[in-house]
């Protein structure tokens, strides 16, 4: 049966949303994935949408699906930019991929309010500020 069946558990894969400059020194905010094991993930999928409550109407956003391919061990890769517009819904990325042939998958929630700078950190391998789920 359905509940008989443990997935496997996601350790070291984080997702993290980073304020950087850009070319021409303006602020703006990328979304990475970042891979803290000594080995190669595969077959990456990132799936991101968002979600919530905006002047008293709930919306959705659109579901964008980003193929990585691979993740060399204690590396990073960009998965797409966000706009500051979304940082009052619930932003959710859920990653697939494979290890050892073995399929995991994990699903990381930003909550409504959470992307802002108080709650910013030294993110590792970027050497730049922001959020991060582990």
């Amino acid at each position: 049966m359905k509940k008989d069946i443990v997935p496997p558990k996601v350790e070291d894969i984080a997702i993290a949303i980073v304020k950087e400059l850009n070319e021409l020194n303006q602020a703006e905010w990328n979304v990475y994935l970042l891979n803290f094991k000594n080995e190669t993930i595969e077959g990456v999928l990132v799936s991101s949408r968002g979600y919530g409550e905006h002047k008293g109407q709930q919306v959705k956003t659109t579901m964008l699906r980003h193929f990585l391919d691979t993740l060399e061990p204690q590396s990073y890769k960009k998965v797409e930019p966000i706009d500051e517009a979304v940082f009052g819904l619930g932003n959710e990325y859920w990653v697939s991929f494979y290890l050892n042939k073995v399929m995991y998958d994990k699903k990381y929630v930003f909550v409504a309010g959470s992307i802002a700078e108080e709650n910013l950190i030294n993110i590792p391998f970027l050497e730049a500020k922001g959020v991060m789920i582990k």
